[in-house]
């Protein structure tokens, strides 16, 4: 019999592919599913207390996050003890970043300072260029060479139970549904909390499909099977969508062709109605600090990587406090209005969010429940006609099969 939590899911469609449930069962595995997301495929039976345990925190059914942290939470970006921008110390890996290596520089500093033993973090699947696997890092060099977004399906929380029988503490690092989904299922396991002391997010755009990015490597002219190394970001910033071939030659795009033209626009579902895609369960979250103009459009030229900082606990302030004294980190404080001139597209969905669970209802697609993260103060901010656009849109696109 198919697992009640996951019948709940697929008739929702709203998986993001974290990979939790594959961590509290035996009987659920990942997979691969068409168009080229990571699925969860019931391969045994799921106990009623496994079936409840994964249906309390998986985030395609639930985000709650009224009991962290402690702080007043700002309706678009959430909580913060800290908002700024800033960079990586080091040049080179603030250049090897996708974003002026923030994150990067902070998991270096954790493991030097031995506040971790080692970090659970995504990076390039060697055996599949375009894919991504989830991985142990435990050196400045790791760090480094796994830096980079990586614009692929993960699920980080798949491994969960092999990352907390290894010995030590460590950060986790991953998409903001996985902080999410690692929280709610932390008030369950008391391990958690005790052997990760660091829980950090970047701001998600959303998931692409394995086909969205068959078609940069189409449009660049690459075989698949030629491809030896991919990155989809970084070596720059924003940098290029880069395929490495066999022979060691190169062929690259622009980010606003790769994420604009084709990996945008196949982004799975969950993912459109995101109620936390800025990290607010998070330690710190990082982003784009993209320079912006008045009217709401980053500018996507070349430059020097740029990193927005929010830390969101005493946890994650007093990491960045610690990197910046120890040398490893440059930042400066940012009014909080300001980041919307850097991140627009998240606002606008933030705003939205709303709009599109009542689409949700109108079609009979079973809505998550989303508590404590702001959507309903984040609706008040658009105007009426854009949240009966947004609405009408996706009831559209439900009636096509589109959405």
């Amino acid at each position: 019999m198919k697992a009640d939590f996951l019948g709940r899911v697929e008739k929702a469609g709203t998986c993001t592919g974290c990979g939790l449930c594959a961590a509290v069962t035996a009987g659920i595995t990942m997979a691969q599913a068409a168009p080229g997301y990571a699925r969860p495929r019931q391969i045994g039976s799921v106990s009623l207390a496994e079936d409840s345990a994964i249906a309390a925190a998986c985030p395609g059914l639930v985000v709650d996050e009224r009991d962290h942290p402690h702080l007043a939470s700002e309706p678009l970006w959430g909580p913060a003890l800290f908002t700024g921008t800033g960079h990586a110390a080091d040049a080179a890996l603030r250049h090897q970043a996708s974003s002026g290596g923030v994150i990067s520089a902070l998991l270096v500093h954790a493991l030097e300072t031995g506040l971790v033993d080692f970090i659970v973090q995504t990076r390039a699947d060697p055996d599949r260029p375009m894919a991504n696997i989830t991985t142990v890092s435990a050196s400045a060099a790791d760090v480094f060479s796994a830096a980079g977004s990586r614009y692929a399906a993960s699920s980080p929380l798949a491994g969960l139970e092999g990352w907390l029988a290894r010995p030590g503490r460590f950060a986790f690092v991953g998409k903001p549904c996985d902080v999410t989904a690692l929280r709610a299922h932390a008030r369950r396991d008391p391990r958690i909390d005790a052997r990760i002391p660091l829980k950090i997010a970047f701001f998600c755009a959303g998931i692409p499909s394995a086909a969205a990015g068959q078609r940069i490597l189409d449009r660049l002219g690459v075989a698949h099977d030629d491809v030896a190394a991919f990155r989809y970001r970084g070596d720059g910033w924003p940098g290029f969508a880069t395929a490495t071939r066999r022979d060691g030659s190169l062929a690259r795009m622009s980010y606003a062709d790769s994420w604009g033209d084709i990996l945008s626009k196949e982004v799975q579902f969950r993912c459109k109605i995101c109620p936390d895609a800025v990290g607010g369960a998070a330690d710190i979250a990082c982003a784009d600090a993209w320079y912006g103009d008045d009217r709401g459009y980053p500018s996507f030229e070349e430059g020097e990587g740029r990193s927005l900082i929010m830390a969101r606990t005493a946890a994650g302030d007093a990491l960045r406090l610690s990197a910046e004294k120890a040398g490893k980190l440059s930042t400066a404080p940012l009014a909080v209005t300001e980041i919307i001139k850097m991140q627009p597209h998240q606002a606008r969905r933030k705003r939205q969010v709303l709009s599109r669970l009542w689409a949700m209802r109108v079609v009979g697609r079973p809505v998550p429940r989303f508590v404590g993260v702001g959507v309903a103060d984040a609706a008040r901010l658009e105007p009426l006609h854009l949240q009966l656009k947004s609405f009408a849109g996706l009831v559209r696109r439900f009636i096509r099969g589109t959405a």
